[in-house]
């Protein structure tokens, strides 16, 4: 459950209307009174006979607070809300595991992103980063592997740790390598005993299986008899590249082993795809977000706190300070 959302909020906000009187009220109180009973030629007289009395408090009257004691009341009838609002997710029932492959060779720069080159593998996190936010209630775990798997996050509802996780995929994280069947096993393991009504992999990578003991396609066929669904997708674009290193740059000839990642897909109920710049890897994950389609829904909560009871208390206070005021402060002489 997210954080609440706070607000203020009238239950029957059209009794606010009646504020609209208090004007009125002010402007009869005002009035002109009947006609005197006695008239004088002059009240040169009656102007000897002593000084005007004048209420305390620099000419402040005690009607002001007759005008705020109804204006609360107005206000305490509308029953003011302090309100709390939840957004509560319902879990969708599908969960998956993002595989992306961190060897060197994700250091290429190849993929044009915001006006210039960036390489693979932050590319590759940007879309990602997307595709995550379009599936808030999915279960998701990230895993990164070159030479051999690497656990980032495990499986987990918390999108906003999935986010920071990540930021935190960065090549180096084990040796170098592509050991693709050992990731997909890695991962066919942490979706095995999950109680989910549908788990996928979605293996990105950049080149060709060369590390770990078990064969791709075995893997997949393992994990399809598990119930999990994988996805492959080749980033990238072919032909000799340059990637830095600490000596200095190194020349690299891209592998792309197609045929075993399309076998790898149909192994496994999935599909294959080839992304060669942002756009089209885009496309492929959000095709992947439309093959994955769940019910998903999310209700809003609403805890009122009622504040009544606090404006009645502070009408209570302002009657009494009134009632002593006409009897000391703001009491006329005779």
């Amino acid at each position: 459950m997210n954080p609440p959302e706070q607000s203020f909020g009238f239950q029957y906000p059209w009794v606010l209307v009646l504020l609209a009187v208090l004007p009125l009220l002010g402007m009869l109180g005002g009035r002109a009174g009947a006609d005197s009973a006695v008239t004088f030629s002059s009240l040169h007289l009656l102007n000897r006979l002593g000084r005007q009395p004048r209420p305390r408090w620099g000419g402040f009257s005690y009607p002001v607070i007759l005008g705020l004691l109804l204006a609360l009341g107005i206000f305490a009838l509308a029953r003011p809300q302090h309100l709390n609002t939840y957004k509560v997710v319902k879990e969708s029932g599908v969960e998956l595991i993002v595989a992306i492959d961190v060897s060197r060779s994700m250091l290429v720069e190849d993929i044009p992103y915001e006006g210039k080159m960036v390489n693979r593998l932050t590319a590759s996190r940007a879309v990602i980063r997307n595709f995550l936010k379009r599936r808030p209630m999915d279960r998701i775990g990230l895993v990164a592997f070159a030479g051999r798997p690497y656990l980032v996050s495990p499986i987990t509802l918390d999108h906003e740790w999935l986010q920071d996780s990540l930021s935190r995929i960065t090549i180096g994280l084990v040796e170098d390598g592509t050991a693709i069947g050992s990731v997909i096993a890695a991962s066919a393991k942490r979706l095995d005993k999950r109680d989910a009504r549908s788990k996928v992999i979605v293996l990105l990578t950049d080149g060709a299986n060369n590390s770990g003991n078990l064969a791709p396609v075995t893997a997949a066929e393992l994990a399809n008899q598990l119930g999990i669904k994988i996805h492959t997708i080749a980033v990238g674009t072919p032909g000799r590249h340059t990637i830095p290193t600490s000596s200095g740059p190194l020349s690299l000839n891209q592998e792309f082993d197609l045929e075993t990642l399309q076998g790898i897909a149909k192994a496994a109920g999935g599909e294959s795809f080839m992304a060669q710049d942002l756009e089209n890897l885009e496309r492929i994950f959000g095709y992947i977000d439309s093959l994955e389609t769940t019910e998903r829904t999310a209700r809003t909560r609403v805890d009122p706190t009622d504040l009544f009871a606090p404006l009645v208390v502070l009408m209570f206070a302002l009657a009494l300070l009134r009632a002593i005021g006409q009897e000391t402060w703001w009491r006329r002489s005779p």
